[in-house]
């Protein structure tokens, strides 16, 4: 027990000491400055922040109808297969369900057996469509949130990925040679960012604007160094919730690579925060596989 105590407030102490070396390097705009926000407590919420990842696990408590839009491209830019669908999920008693208003595919998108032959679109799927009868869900992100290692296999995928998007202050596990390179706030990485805090209007709603980009002109080594090229965050000026986030992440190890850009705007559905609108572009490429470029969004509405 004292042991395990000594490491939390160590881990603590390692922390605040990481808050407030990030904070010097933060570039602050003049309302920002006169506003005195209390920039390590800033950069550590959005280390800790849950109401991003939250905000999706809400989806799996509501009804709601949802306009996918699925592309997927050859080399050359040309369109190869294709989704477009209007699906309306319903929570009842505890379950969620599924119906299609409309569905039409074009190209390879399904195998005969209704499969997606794309990660792209089985990626979608698993954050937006609903199969059969599901029970037993909730919104509780709890203390140990998203954790890869007990998955295997395109689940495991799918779970790191989805820490890249929620968690962009952790360390990624079972990503070979990542390592610390997905923490934007790491000392070893932090110096190769510039980070900004703005007050800005948002949505119609005044927020803190948290931006990081990788600094121009870095080597290669550098380069290969980070994860993320620039990350943006919209922060309600009131109680710190997100309000939207666009990403744009590359990585290349010559076993794999992927260069990703998103966007995700967040609204509400009563109390709860909930994506409305999410907007992709990706390319990945996965050794022993073929390359793979798409593209989709999906809107939210009508939330119950």
């Amino acid at each position: 027990m004292y042991q395990w105590l000594a490491a939390q407030v160590s881990d603590a102490v390692q922390d605040s000491l990481e808050n407030e070396r990030v904070a010097q390097m933060v570039t602050l705009s003049e309302v920002v400055i006169n506003n005195k926000l209390n920039v390590p407590a800033f950069i550590d919420r959005v280390k800790r922040d849950t109401t991003f990842y939250k905000a999706f696990k809400n989806l799996r408590i509501l009804s709601f109808s949802s306009l996918n839009n699925i592309a997927m491209q050859d080399k050359r830019g040309r369109q190869v297969a294709s989704l477009n669908s209007k699906t309306h999920q319903v929570y009842k008693g505890g379950c969620r369900t599924m119906t299609k208003e409309y569905e039409r595919t074009t190209g390879n998108m399904t195998d005969k057996d209704g499969a997606y032959n794309y990660y792209t679109a089985e990626l979608y799927a698993g954050l937006f469509f609903t199969t059969g009868k599901v029970c037993g869900e909730t919104n509780v992100v709890g203390n140990a949130g998203l954790n890869p290692k007990d998955k295997s296999g395109m689940e495991k995928r799918k779970e790191q990925l989805k820490m890249l998007f929620f968690n962009p202050g952790k360390k990624i596990p079972g990503i070979p040679l990542m390592g610390e390179k997905s923490n934007i706030f790491d000392p070893r990485v932090a110096d190769l960012y510039d980070y900004t805090i703005d007050y800005v209007a948002y949505n119609g709603h005044n927020a803190y604007k948290f931006a990081i980009r990788a600094k121009e002109g870095l080597s290669s080594s550098d380069r290969n160094r980070i994860v993320y090229d620039q990350m943006t965050t919209w922060f309600n000026d009131r109680n710190f919730e997100i309000m939207g986030r666009t990403y744009a992440l590359s990585y290349n190890t010559g076993a794999y690579d992927f260069d990703v850009h998103m966007e995700v705007e967040l609204t509400h559905a009563g109390a709860l925060l909930v994506p409305s609108v999410l907007r992709y572009t990706g390319t990945w490429d996965v050794i022993f596989k073929k390359r793979e470029r798409g593209m989709f969004t999906a809107t939210l509405f009508n939330f119950r």
